[in-house]
């Protein structure tokens, strides 16, 4: 089954998500200690969602954040460029697309939100996507990244980064299908962007007001912008 590169080859990983996707959230869920479920529900509250509004949820895959977004009354999108991951949610009462997170199928201004969870780190150009996230937004519109990050104060960073490396495979061998996968997951989670670099992206690629909060001494960080208006908005 293999894993994708640290170059991110949008066809290879792609196909290691489907690779992965029967088993996925079940050992997200094991892996994270069950943390990923209240990640989802800090991201969900740090939009300001309700009937009437559209959401779009990048790198959804089998559309477990879109289902909870729904659940504020949004119309909810879960998009993802993984097939077998949509396909693995089809129980989920959400509209689903294939998508590339850098060339999205949407018109410009479609949405009153964006968000994306654990997904941005995995896409090749990550500042082209923030700026594709930017045009498909209305003005005024919200951002939301929730994203791996660099825990603070250090002795939780040196524990953290031991766990990705001795006990992160371990559990991976035991509960995943294809353990490979969660080897690339702890070398891009070591590549990725502190958290104020991260906001230095996001404001290049067109967003304002850009505020970040740590969740779990900063293991993860939710980074929270506003398209601002331009020229004909």
């Amino acid at each position: 089954m293999g894993r994708a590169g640290l170059e991110k080859n949008p066809q290879q990983v792609a196909a290691m998500f489907d690779g992965v996707a029967d088993r996925y959230d079940r050992t997200n869920t094991l892996l994270s200690f069950a943390q990923d479920r209240r990640w989802r529900r800090h991201s969900v509250r740090a939009l300001d969602l309700m009937p009437g509004r559209k959401v779009l949820d990048v790198a959804a895959g089998t559309a477990v954040s879109t289902e909870e977004l729904a659940q504020t009354g949004a119309w909810s999108v879960a998009a993802d460029f993984s097939i077998g991951m949509l396909v693995a949610g089809a129980s989920r009462g959400v509209p689903k697309v294939g998508a590339d997170a850098m060339n999205l199928p949407f018109a410009d201004a479609t949405f009153d939100a964006v968000t994306i969870s654990f997904g941005l780190r995995n896409v090749q150009e990550p500042e082209r996507a923030l700026a594709e996230f930017a045009r498909v937004t209305k003005a005024g519109g919200e951002l939301l990244v929730c994203e791996f990050s660099r825990p603070r104060p250090a002795p939780i960073g040196w524990v953290y980064r031991w766990y990705l490396a001795n006990v992160l495979p371990r559990l991976a061998r035991r509960f995943s299908s294809n353990p490979e996968a969660y080897t690339y997951l702890g070398e891009t989670i070591n590549s990725w962007p502190d958290q104020p670099s991260l906001a230095r992206m996001i404001t290049r690629a067109g967003w304002a007001e850009v505020a970040w909060k740590n969740m779990t001494f900063g293991v993860v960080a939710l980074h929270h912008a506003v398209r601002p208006a331009g020229p004909g908005n």
